[in-house]
């Protein structure tokens, strides 16, 4: 879609839901022309799960008993979410660079339509990658042991998890703006709070001082929910509120996230298209 049409398009037409939807259809119109943003982000979780859940998945224990490849399901979706923070601020930044974010806020639009038409289009993208995992994990052996609405709920919570990261990418791109710098971020993000949780690796065997950390990771409490919904493996051992109770610690934790993080990014888009 062009400029010009969407001038044309959201022009005529005030609202704000106008606005995103136009939006999203531009960026989803650029991200099937650039398929590469999915190999980067499709490329994290599927190595994970060829890696661990293929080659050494004989050499690692699953708490309780169970099958590795059920158990590392959910951590490697999530690790979609993780993934798609690096792409998602460098998109912000790049458009910065290039100038278009100030040809859109020359259009009679809310500031917020803008960045929400890009994370809901980046959703979309995410969602298809959740999709591939799943698939891959079906050919490796993965199954949802439950029924319809408790596998909806625990790919709910999934997306929901995805979006939320979706803009801690934006805000990323917002404030560090520099591209390599948000390429060395989006890595260690990725390695980092993947390993600091439950996502491959039970939390009861890591360093006592680790476990409180790795506990309260919200990654932690959305795969546990998950592999919970799904009926996959999970640890036996439940200390704690985020173990006792995953789908509450997850909801609460990724709404205060949203709450928290939208807020600051639409205030520091609108200071970097104002200077």
């Amino acid at each position: 879609m062009s400029l010009a049409l969407e001038r044309g398009v959201i022009g005529e037409r005030g609202s704000a839901l106008t606005d995103t939807l136009a939006l999203v259809g531009r960026q989803l119109t650029h991200l099937r022309r650039a398929p590469g943003k999915f190999v980067g982000i499709a490329m994290n979780p599927l190595v994970m799960m060829l890696v661990l859940g293929y080659l050494f998945k004989n050499f690692i224990v699953v708490p309780g008993s169970g099958d590795y490849n059920e158990y590392i399901l959910a951590g490697c979706a999530a690790q979609v979410g993780l993934a798609s923070i690096g792409p998602s601020a460098i998109g912000v930044a790049s458009d910065l660079r290039t100038g278009l974010m100030d040809r859109l806020r020359s259009l009679p639009i809310s500031r917020t339509s803008v960045l929400m038409g890009r994370t809901l289009a980046d959703l979309v993208l995410a969602a298809v990658t959740v999709v591939v995992v799943s698939l891959a994990g079906l050919l490796l052996g993965w199954r949802i042991h439950t029924g319809l609405w408790e596998a909806l709920a625990g790919y709910g919570i999934l997306l929901l998890f995805v979006y939320t990261m979706l803009w801690v990418g934006v805000l990323v791109g917002l404030v560090i703006r520099t591209l390599e710098t948000i390429d060395a971020v989006g890595a260690l993000v990725v390695v980092l709070f993947s390993f600091l949780s439950s996502a491959f690796l039970s939390t009861d065997g890591m360093p006592s001082w680790i476990q409180p950390i790795a506990a309260w990771n919200p990654i932690s409490a959305v795969v546990t929910a998950c592999r919970d919904l799904w009926g996959n493996p999970s640890s036996p051992v439940r200390d704690g509120l985020p173990a006792q109770h995953p789908v509450i610690v997850a909801l609460v934790s990724l709404g205060l996230m949203l709450a928290v993080v939208i807020p600051l990014a639409v205030r520091s888009f609108r200071t970097a298209t104002t200077r």
